[in-house]
Formats: structure tokens, sequence, C-alpha cells
């Protein structure tokens, strides 16, 4: 006898649930989700944490009245049992984190660091770079600020916000950019280059080097949980 599941009186005959899976490209993050759960299988919590764990959970998605949480439950078809097992599973998540790599954010952050820097500038974007070489000129010599002209004449998506983008982590950005902010000084501004099929005219607003700090240790946290997660969906050999 093949199994069924009905889902909003749609009966999905169990053959057919990889199938759906596939189609609906929700396969890769179901993979992905049994590998957390093979990851965590021996992490273990006491009475307190699950305490916590609950406590945590609430604030994060801001269930704090019972109002909020039956909402929450009925958006995801939850029941009060399976609401309980997501909270404690995020808290096993990050307690697995934590026991995997605590030890070695320190070391983490020195071999990263470069990485993790961070930065704040203004960019103008065009085709023309006859425009833009006059555009230097213009705030070079003072007649026009960098976001006037970045809103009137930049083709990129930062027009909508004077030119300026940012915070951004320099790893994010394309190598010619990364490497013209990490040897700027505040307001320095480059001349028009080329940078793939745009040309671009750069300044820096403000560096941020990176910090061993609290948010810096869950950044890295979750990059070493991730590339974890890679490499257990790699192919054996």
């Amino acid at each position: 006898m093949v199994g069924c599941l009905t889902i909003d009186n749609l009966k999905i005959e169990e053959g057919n649930f990889w199938e759906l899976l596939a189609l609906y490209r929700l396969l890769p993050n179901f993979k992905r989700e049994l590998a957390i759960d093979r990851a965590i299988a021996d992490v273990t919590i006491t009475s307190e944490e699950i305490k916590l764990a609950l406590q945590e959970f609430q604030q994060r998605y801001k269930l704090t009245t019972q109002e909020a949480i039956q909402n929450y439950s009925q958006a995801y078809s939850l029941t009060d049992a399976q609401l309980q097992m997501i909270a404690l599973r995020e808290f096993k998540i990050e307690k697995f984190k934590q026991q995997t790599w605590g030890n070695r954010l320190e070391s983490a952050f020195l071999n990263r660091r470069a990485s993790l820097d961070r930065a704040i500038y203004s960019v103008i974007r065009h085709k023309n770079p006859e425009l833009l070489q006059e555009l230097f000129f213009r705030i070079y010599e003072g007649e026009q600020t960098f976001a006037e002209l970045a809103s009137q004449y930049s083709q990129g998506i930062e027009s909508q916000t004077g030119g300026m983008i940012g915070p951004v982590p320099l790893s994010k950005l394309p190598p010619a950019i990364a490497e013209k902010l990490r040897h700027s000084v505040p307001q320095q501004m480059h001349p028009p280059f080329l940078l793939e099929e745009w040309f671009v005219l750069l300044r820096l607003e403000k560096f941020m080097p990176a910090q061993f700090d609290d948010a810096t240790s869950q950044l890295l946290l979750n990059q070493l949980f991730e590339e974890f997660l890679q490499a257990q969906s790699l192919p054996k050999t």
C-alpha cells in the first residue's frame, strides 16, 4: 500500500514526495536541514537551557504575547509541541557551533581578518567616461556634492541613496573596488576607472577594520558552520 500525505485536501503519494521537493526547488534546503539534524543529534540541553531556549526564541521572533504565538503557529501550521521543538533545535544548533568552534574563534578571526573589514563608500556608475571625468572635477572643485551628482547621474541603484553604500564587507565587493578602498583615506576620491561594463567614480567615506567582538564572533561561527554543512554535502571519494 502506497502512503499518502494530505495537505489542504491535496493528496500527495509517497513516491511523488521527492519529485515535488525537486520541482519546487526545496530539495537542497531539505537536505541541508537533514544534515543539521545529523550534526546536532548528540547535543544535549539541560532543563535550564530549555527555559532559556524558549525565551530566546520568543524574543527573536517577537512572540511576546499569546496572540503572537498563536498567529505564528497558525501561519506555519505548528502545534505547541512542534513550536517548542523548533525553539530547542535552534538552541542546539547554536550550542553545537560553540562546542565545535568556540575555542578556535580567535585563530579564525586572525586568519580571516582581512575579509571581515568593512567600508562605507560612495559611487557613481555610468557608461560615459567623459561625463564621469566632468563629475569628478565638479566634486573636486566643490561645485556640487558627490551625493547630488550621484542622485542625478548614477545609473545604478545607488542613485537612490546619493551614491552611498554600506557598511559592506570588502570580501563582498569586486576586487578592484575592495583594493582601492583598503588603501584609501576617508573622503579620498578615485578618478573614473573601468569596472566590467561601467565606468566608476569612487570615494571612501569610512573604513571599518574588523574587531574581535560578539558580532564578529557570531559571524565567524555562522561561516564555519556553513562551511561544515557544505563539506557534508560533498560527494565522498
